[in-house]
């Protein structure tokens, strides 16, 4: 089958399937139909906002249907009328109903952030920095019914650097597999390509983060804790709770370092100190958490210097 002639279906949300999108069309493979999210309200006013692979696909001219749940009847029809060689999926948040995936006549390849079957779920990203992982890379599927359990069809690693959050390596992950997706769609289509089946004995899972798992707890390692402010920016965010006088102030920690405390010196956990340059250092179970950048609720992000200057009060606390 030549290139030029095959259907496709693509279904995503997020930024991150928004890159896949816009490679993929640039690459000459523009589907003929996008699945996405609904508009949602977003901000203090609310404003109904649509995702960003909506937006990419508005801006090529690709019809877009919206359903709250994909196995409602209008967007199977949908799919069912277009008669897909192929579906691609990057990033959608539903389980896509087995009738669904059976459409396409070549089935849905998932393009999965990391190397499976290592992170199945829906946090891969956040979970490879949190755990520390010196490597990640990118998984294409062959989509069944089971959350990222389908066989792999193709994958490709890279190395993650020492400052990588969530947010810089979800788009490297998005590029590298927008440009692995383009090397495998002919391939695939063509039949050169043998499903490998994952081995579910080596399976890892993540789980769907909450704004809650972004409180910091300094009854951990700073090491960790440090891995926790990359992995979580810029969701679910890592935050603390400081109770100045007759209120609480929430304070988003957007950078951080860590620093090897003394074994002579041992302060209580979550004590507040000033460390060399002028910037926070927060007494964890092991070692300091240094404090480069934050956001303190209803204020502008600002280096922790800025901070000590309006709130020096801040300096002396003991954090829970």
């Amino acid at each position: 089958m030549e290139n030029s002639k095959i259907k496709i279906i693509f279904i995503g949300t997020p930024a991150y399937g928004a890159i896949v999108l816009e490679e993929l069309i640039k690459g000459g493979q523009p589907p003929v139909l996008v699945v996405t999210a609904p508009d949602k309200p977003v901000g203090r006013r609310q404003i109904l906002t649509p995702s960003p692979v909506k937006v990419v696909a508005r801006k090529y001219g690709i019809p877009v249907e919206q359903p709250e749940r994909i196995e409602s009847r209008v967007p199977r029809q949908k799919i069912k009328n277009l008669n897909p060689d192929l579906g691609i999926l990057a990033g959608y948040g539903q389980i896509i109903p087995k009738d669904i995936l059976a459409i396409p006549r070549f089935g849905f390849l998932n393009v999965h952030p990391s190397l499976l079957p290592k992170y199945r779920g829906p946090s891969p990203v956040q979970f490879t920095i949190l755990n520390g992982e010196k490597e990640s890379g990118v998984t294409i599927i062959l989509m069944d019914e089971k959350i990222d359990h389908g066989p792999i069809i193709s994958q490709k690693s890279l190395t993650i650097k020492e400052q990588e959050t969530s947010q810089t390596l979800h788009h490297k992950l998005a590029q590298l597999g927008a440009c692995l997706l383009l090397e495998t769609i002919p391939l695939w289509v063509k039949g050169l390509i043998k499903p490998e089946k994952q081995n579910d004995a080596q399976a890892t899972f993540t789980k769907i983060l909450f704004k809650k798992d972004g409180k910091i707890d300094w009854q951990k390692s700073a090491e960790v804790l440090e891995r926790a402010v990359r992995a979580f920016y810029p969701w679910p965010g890592s935050y603390i709770i400081w109770p100045s006088k007759n209120k609480s102030i929430k304070i988003k920690i957007l950078k951080a370092r860590t620093f090897k405390s003394s074994d002579k010196i041992k302060y209580p956990i979550g004590k507040v100190l000033v460390v060399p340059q002028n910037e926070i250092g927060v007494q964890c179970k092991k070692d300091f958490l240094v404090i480069e950048k934050l956001q303190p609720a209803g204020k502008k992000e600002m280096a922790a210097e800025d901070f000590l200057r309006g709130y020096s009060n801040f300096i002396g606390v003991i954090l829970k």
